[in-house]
């Protein structure tokens, strides 16, 4: 699924939902320029945005990803991909995501949200930091912390890394 496509769906989400750019950049602190570049296919989106796009428009990340891409992850350009592993099962306390970071993927800025993060490395060598510290997980290890605190997810590797996210539910935005 090719970048526009996330904007695509991003609009469409934004609307259902009856939000202007305007408030959808007040709920996320991302600028409304930034989005509109989203939705026309202009700009791609960092991990840290889309997290916060997804919580605000209170959708699993994944929906911005096309299940057609989940079979060819090896040659997949996008740097990352969401893969839902949700079911359908909408308004669950948890939402668990299969999340596949493309070779040297280091770019982003780390973020907090509402509560709490397992990961478990199916495929490579992740790098997650969490307050400012870095830590390295291999195949078959994890780490649950407190969504609060600032964290991210690299790879430094020169290889595929996979791993399973499951998060907290948010708490709802008010409009």
């Amino acid at each position: 699924m090719s970048e526009d496509s996330i904007g695509v769906i991003l609009k469409k989400l934004r609307k259902q939902r009856k939000l202007t750019l305007k408030r959808l950049a007040e709920i996320t602190g991302v600028s409304i320029s930034f989005l509109s570049q989203v939705e026309r296919g202009k700009s791609s989106v960092t991990l840290e945005s889309l997290k916060k796009i997804a919580d605000a428009l209170q959708v699993n990340p994944g929906v911005f990803f096309g299940e057609d891409d989940s079979n060819r992850l090896e040659e997949n350009s996008k740097p990352f991909y969401y893969r839902n592993l949700s079911n359908g099962i909408e308004d669950a306390v948890f939402t668990p995501i299969l999340v596949t970071l493309q070779p040297g993927e280091s770019e982003g800025n780390a973020f907090s949200h509402d509560g709490h993060e397992f990961l478990f490395v199916v495929k490579g060598a992740l790098t997650v930091e969490i307050e400012e510290k870095l830590y390295r997980f291999n195949e078959q290890e994890t780490i649950f912390f407190d969504a609060n605190k600032k964290h991210y997810w690299y790879n430094y590797t020169d290889s595929i890394v996979q791993f399973l996210v499951i998060s907290s539910k948010t708490k709802r935005v008010k409009d």
